[in-house]
């Protein structure tokens, strides 16, 4: 079974800042730590991968190499026995890192590196409805994969790879130059330490065609925007038969024509008539789920005026608690007045009332005079 991302494990984005782990750690440490859950294998085992990860993380090396090689920095063998994410020494981990990235130094001698293919970013748009409810997008994703043909070795049928004469299958050279004894990459078999005398004519050898392949990915209730899902092993197919690389699908929301989206929680900017706004009464409102909700209105509601509606709100991923949604009342002033509605309004405004009817701007104008005097003195 794959093992899950460090960052999904902690429940953190890719561009976590230290204090951001740190406090996503603690939390879930707490939660799962085994003396609150007696007993508990489900949470003992959640405990040591929430420790396994922040294991890694935390230190701005290993946490480098895993966001570069992902667990594959941690699991190739080596100097030390098993060199899992608590023991990554120079020895086992970076050793493999610095040899992919400069070539072997003086040391033992290994066996040939295989080609994992590459990883694959695939953008994946979907509405504020499916981060809310979670679902399923089907995506169609060209990539590399498997040759049938050859069954991913790269040879025609009925024949083999040979050992490499250059190398004798180990897929390294070793060069002197002066006090140095140096490892490349065997150009012959460029690393594999096989060599094909009869490739497959279906893919010239690689082990490997190009193909367009159709995936389903399940979308989590909750997701936001620049949210990662990692589809391990169905990035590109490695060369000859390797390990594939991962397929990493980074999710964008399409801004709604309704409503506005701020972590949990939702906002909506409702517009009200004068004369309920003025003397109260219910207005109805959409809600993110599709339903409906009645909002009561107090006379004499002010343009900006928020009413909140709990758990109205978004879905919080891993969890079954939502957030809550802001209604923002926006005070519609009448337009297209009929001469009977102009009348009326003047009457209104003869009636007057001051501050009693119009408070804010009454005591608006009442500090505009006392700064003209101030400016007469």
């Amino acid at each position: 079974m794959a093992k899950q991302d460090y960052y999904d494990v902690l429940g953190v984005g890719r561009g976590a800042s230290p204090d951001d782990l740190k406090k996503a750690y603690r939390k879930l440490a707490m939660q799962y730590h085994p003396d609150r859950n007696p007993g508990d294998k489900t949470a003992e085992h959640k405990f040591k991968d929430i420790s396994e990860a922040y294991d890694v993380l935390k230190d701005d090396q290993k946490r480098a190499a895993y966001d570069r090689f992902g667990h594959g920095a941690f699991e190739n063998g080596g100097g030390r026995a098993g060199g899992g994410p608590g023991d990554f020494g120079f020895a086992s981990g970076f050793a493999d890192i610095f040899d992919e990235m400069f070539g072997d130094f003086v040391g033992g001698r290994r066996g040939p590196s295989a080609s994992r293919g590459s990883d694959l970013r695939y953008n994946l748009e979907i509405s504020l409805e499916d981060a809310f409810k979670g679902s399923t997008a089907q995506i169609r994703v060209p990539t590399s994969q498997s040759c049938e043909a050859c069954k991913g070795s790269g040879a025609e049928a009925g024949s083999k790879p040979v050992t490499c004469t250059t190398c004798h299958g180990h897929g390294k050279v070793r060069a002197q130059q002066g006090f140095f004894t140096i490892e490349r990459t065997c150009p012959s078999c460029g690393g594999a330490g096989r060599v094909i005398e009869n490739p497959c004519k279906s893919c010239g050898g690689q082990g490997r065609v190009r193909k367009e392949k159709t995936l389903s990915v399940n979308i989590p209730a909750g997701v936001e925007e620049g949210t990662r899902i990692r589809l391990a092993g169905e990035g590109e197919a490695g060369i000859r038969g390797s390990a594939p690389g991962d397929l990493y699908i980074f999710l964008s929301v399409t801004p709604h024509r309704l409503f506005q989206r701020d972590g949990a929680n939702i906002h909506c900017r409702v517009p009200i008539p004068m004369t309920t706004a003025s003397l109260g009464g219910q207005i109805e409102v959409p809600t993110i789920d599709g339903a409906r909700a009645r909002v009561t209105i107090p006379a004499g509601t002010q343009s900006g005026h928020q009413f909140r509606l709990k758990a109205k709100g978004m879905s919080v991923l891993r969890s079954p608690s939502r957030g809550d949604m802001y209604i923002e009342a926006v005070v519609e002033t009448p337009v297209n007045l009929t001469k009977r509605q102009q009348e009326l309004l003047r009457e209104f405004e003869i009636e007057g009332g001051g501050a009693k009817t119009s408070p804010e701007s009454e005591g608006f104008f009442a500090r505009v005079r006392e700064f003209w005097d101030d400016l007469r003195d």
